[in-house]
C-alpha cells in the first residue's frame, strides 16, 4: 500500500507539452499551447490576438503583462546595439556623429523590428517557468488528481 507521500504531486507529472517544446515555439513565434503560428493577427505586425485562434490560450494574461516584452525588447536594444555603439564612440572608434546616427536609429528601428519576437519570447519564459498553466498541461494535470 503507498503513502500520501509516495504518490506524485501535479509537479511531478509529466507534462503534454515539455519545456523544450514551450521553448522550440517561443523562438518561432508559434502558441506555446499547440504550436501554431496564432499570435499574431495576419497582416497586423503591432497587433498580438487576444486567445490562439486553434486552442484558445489566452496570449495577453492582464493588466501589466505587456510590460514583459516591453522590458525584454528594451533590454535586447540596449544592449545588444545601443551600449555596443556607445563603447565604439568611447574608445574612438567611430565618431560622435555617427555614434548619434547609429543610437538614434538603432532606439528607433530595433524595437519596432523585435516587437513579435519580444512578444513570443515572453510568452516563452512566462511558460517556461510555468508549464502548468498551459491548458494541454492544466487539464492533464486534473485528470490525473480526479482518479
Amino acid at each position: 500500500m503507498s503513502s500520501p507521500e509516495d504518490r506524485p504531486t501535479p509537479r511531478m507529472r509529466a507534462l503534454k507539452v515539455t519545456r523544450g517544446q514551450i521553448v522550440a515555439r517561443g523562438l518561432t513565434n508559434r502558441c506555446a499551447n499547440c504550436g501554431e503560428p496564432t499570435l499574431f493577427q495576419p497582416g497586423m505586425h503591432f497587433r498580438i490576438n487576444e486567445r490562439c485562434a486553434n486552442c484558445g490560450l489566452k496570449f495577453d494574461r492582464g493588466d501589466g503583462f505587456f510590460l514583459g516584452p516591453f522590458v525584454i525588447n528594451y533590454t535586447v536594444t540596449a544592449a545588444c546595439f545601443i551600449v555596443p555603439a556607445l563603447l565604439l564612440s568611447v574608445f574612438d572608434v567611430i565618431g560622435r556623429i555617427a555614434t548619434f546616427v547609429a543610437v538614434g536609429g538603432c532606439a528607433f528601428v530595433i524595437p519596432i523590428l523585435l516587437y513579435r519576437r519580444s512578444w513570443s519570447w515572453w510568452l516563452m519564459a512566462y511558460f517556461y517557468f510555468l508549464p502548468e498553466k498551459l491548458p494541454k498541461n492544466h487539464s492533464d494535470l486534473r485528470e490525473d488528481q480526479e482518479e
